[in-house]
């Protein structure tokens, strides 16, 4: 049968892997798919280096708008990145007839309904498995293996560095800067983390699974995101002696009044398996209504590992290459004109357990006045640590989980506490989620 034809647009670290696992394991790949898929040509700023990676085995050129026009391509691959090349080259290569298969986590998070609409009026696919979570295959899971499903939320560790970074904390006491510095040395971080560390890619991440799970429009824009650069490793510490674990989740919930969308640091039970994810290792748990809690863990980045979604997205998009668009699983897993609107929450609104650390004066009264202000606010405690100060110590640290409330309340709280006197400086506040 004649082989499906693919341009791969960008043969760096992800590209390079894509071309070496479908020539590996070619064989397999083409039973599984029904026809040989092979990469044609390669589009690449260096085509020196892409020269050596392919070993002449197909054609290349630095244009890749060359390819994304070319009549014998049937599938581009885009893993170029980026918001504004990558997204010209994708809606070309849409409007030529192309079928697109990309890990652009970014691109579709921006641009997404835009490109899937696109996608529609020409009856192509958008496949997208590598952009969440690498290797991990989580959006087929989402779109079609828990389609039965009422999907209530999803709590994802989806970003690797960040990952490493508290599990490095937590087990060596580290600070911040010394682990993230350490993380650079290793690769895990780049030169810049500020996406990954300030918690942006992973809010690219949970907008995707978001509109899968819950049918809406792609909603990165109105996300909360809060990153783990002012995380103090005592926070860390004082989350361990209350048997909590702390992880930067990407969390997505149906409810009443809308869509939460937030990525911040978090506590966890240390006694749940997505607390005790360590290292640049991701995970996903996904709660729905008849399947209960799920939970799907794995590489989430890496050449090989990502490379292993793209190439997934390859097969099915190669199986269904020929089929009705009518028929395809919708790109976002619910039929298009049944799409909803639903508003994403803002954070106040949002409603959480939470952590509370205090630095206070050592005098007897303190802590009936913050109780005070909680207990006016409608905030109730589940724990509390009265760290004992040191010979000569002055000061010390309170800390304290509460029982649900909404953030709204917490705000008018932390702001009456720090009003008080014997309290020095800023409350320090993390959410807290069972997971249950």
């Amino acid at each position: 049968m004649k082989p499906i034809n693919v341009g791969l647009l960008g043969i760096g670290t992800v590209g390079g892997g894509t071309f070496a696992v479908l020539q590996r394991n070619a064989e397999e790949i083409s039973r599984r798919a029904g026809r040989p898929i092979q990469i044609s040509v390669v589009a690449d700023k260096d085509t020196e280096r892409a020269r050596q990676l392919t070993a002449g085995r197909c054609r290349l050129t630095d244009d890749a708008f060359a390819v994304v026009s070319d009549p014998d391509i049937d599938i581009v691959v885009e893993l170029i990145g980026g918001y504004g090349v990558a997204r010209e080259l994708v809606l070309q290569a849409i409007d030529h007839g192309k079928h697109v298969v990309t890990a652009n986590k970014a691109l579709l998070a921006k641009h997404g309904n835009e490109i899937f609409a696109a996608a529609r009026q020409c009856g192509v696919m958008v496949a997208f498995e590598a952009a969440v979570a690498g290797g991990i295959p989580i959006i087929k899971a989402l779109r079609e293996g828990l389609t039965a499903n009422r999907i209530e939320w999803i709590a994802g560790i989806i970003n690797g560095t960040t990952n490493f970074i508290l599990s490095e904390m937590r087990d060596k006491g580290l600070s911040f800067a010394a682990v993230l510095a350490e993380a650079q040395r290793l690769g895990y971080a780049e030169a810049d983390p500020t996406f990954d560390v300030e918690g942006v890619d992973a809010a690219h991440k949970l907008s995707i699974m978001s509109a899968i799970a819950f049918g809406n429009s792609m909603s990165f824009d109105q996300a909360y995101i809060e990153g783990i650069s002012r995380l103090d490793a005592a926070d860390i510490k004082y989350a361990e002696q209350l048997g909590y674990r702390i992880k930067l989740l990407g969390i997505t919930k149906r409810t009443a009044g809308g869509v939460e969308l937030r990525v911040h640091p978090t506590l966890i039970p240390a006694k749940r398996l997505i607390a005790n994810v360590e290292g640049a290792m991701n995970a996903v748990l996904v709660k729905g209504d008849a399947v209960g809690a799920t939970l799907y863990y794995g590489k989430g980045a890496g050449a090989e590992p990502t490379a292993s979604a793209v190439i997934a997205d390859l097969v099915d998009v190669t199986r269904m290459h020929t089929a009705d668009p009518e028929h395809r699983v919708p790109h976002l897993a619910f039929q298009p004109d049944a799409m909803v609107d639903l508003p994403i929450l803002p954070i106040s609104e949002v409603v959480s357990s939470y952590y509370l650390r205090l630095r206070v004066e050592d005098r007897p009264g303190v802590l009936a006045d913050v109780t005070r202000i909680l207990a006016d606010d409608g905030i109730s405690i589940v724990a509390m640590i009265q760290r004992e100060p040191s010979e000569g110590e002055e000061q010390t640290d309170i800390i304290m989980l509460t029982h649900k409330t909404r953030e709204q309340n917490i705000d008018t709280a932390i702001a009456g506490i720090e009003s008080l006197p014997a309290v020095r400086g800023q409350v320090i506040r993390l959410r807290l989620e069972e997971l249950l």
